[in-house]
């Protein structure tokens, strides 16, 4: 059975998360279908005006990674896990066309990774952003530690990672997280005609634009492998796999620094 839907409306791409019943959360079945949907789109780019990636139901837009993935990684499956989530988040910044997460609901830890790996963020007034790793003795894995700096500054970045709280969709756009607070019922409509708005602008600048910008941040392309080795060695910890075994059973961890 399919973890994520596409339709195309008015040339317009929307793959939707349909794990409504774990609030979308991202597990390995999530991520292997959206690597397959982005090599398509990769290889058709020019049948597409744009793409729009959000999540099924009212509540989420993916409130993280299957934490019950986690349980028991080594330090080299963790790496890699992180390795290929970063890949595949990667693509989706890379695309020649729009990328635009329309945020319905919660979007924490990998799903606050994946809206930031889009170009633009719309976001339902009951949004919530978060990178809440910290709270599992973890650090995000899939470029969040990178992209959340771009997007709201290093303190404020630094803060919600040490913290691991949450911000709610006004914050967000204050901050630069996000681009646009709509109700919940207008958040799609709005996505497809903002892809429209771009798409009818030349393709050839809108895709320069894209790679241009992402030039700028080349830089941090070291600083991802950091991120995915960090994350790899964490999830081997006694620490962190203590948070993993109290988050699933529902109580506070105890960390020791081991």
């Amino acid at each position: 059975m399919s973890v994520i839907s596409k339709k195309v409306d008015q040339g317009v791409c929307i793959l939707t998360l349909e794990r409504s019943e774990a609030l979308n959360a991202l597990n390995k079945d999530i991520m292997n279908e959206l690597d397959g949907h982005l090599a398509e789109i990769e290889t058709n780019a020019k049948e597409y005006k744009g793409l729009i990636i959000t999540g099924s139901g009212p509540k989420a837009f993916a409130a993280g990674a299957d934490i019950s993935e986690f349980d028991g990684l080594s330090e080299i499956q963790g790496r890699g896990m992180a390795e290929n989530g970063a890949a595949i988040f990667d693509r989706i910044e890379q695309l020649p066309i729009v990328t635009i997460a329309a945020v319905n609901g919660f979007a924490l830890g990998g799903g606050c990774e994946l809206a930031m790996a889009c170009h633009l963020r719309l976001a339902s007034s009951n949004a919530r952003f978060g990178q809440p790793e910290v709270n599992l003795g973890l650090i995000p894995g899939y470029g969040g530690t990178q992209r959340l700096i771009r997007y709201i500054g290093r303190g404020k970045a630094l803060e919600l990672m040490m913290t691991g709280d949450m911000i709610d969709a006004l914050e967000a756009q204050r901050l630069g997280l996000v681009n646009r607070v709509l109700e919940l019922d207008q958040l799609l409509p709005e996505a497809i005609q903002l892809v429209l708005k771009i798409a009818a602008k030349g393709p050839l600048a809108v895709a320069q634009v894209i790679r241009c910008v992402n030039a700028y941040f080349e830089p941090t392309i070291g600083a991802f492998s950091i991120e995915a080795d960090r994350f790899g060695n964490l999830i081997a910890s006694a620490d962190a796999q203590e948070g993993v075994h109290a988050f699933l059973s529902k109580r506070k961890a105890e960390f020791k620094g081991l």
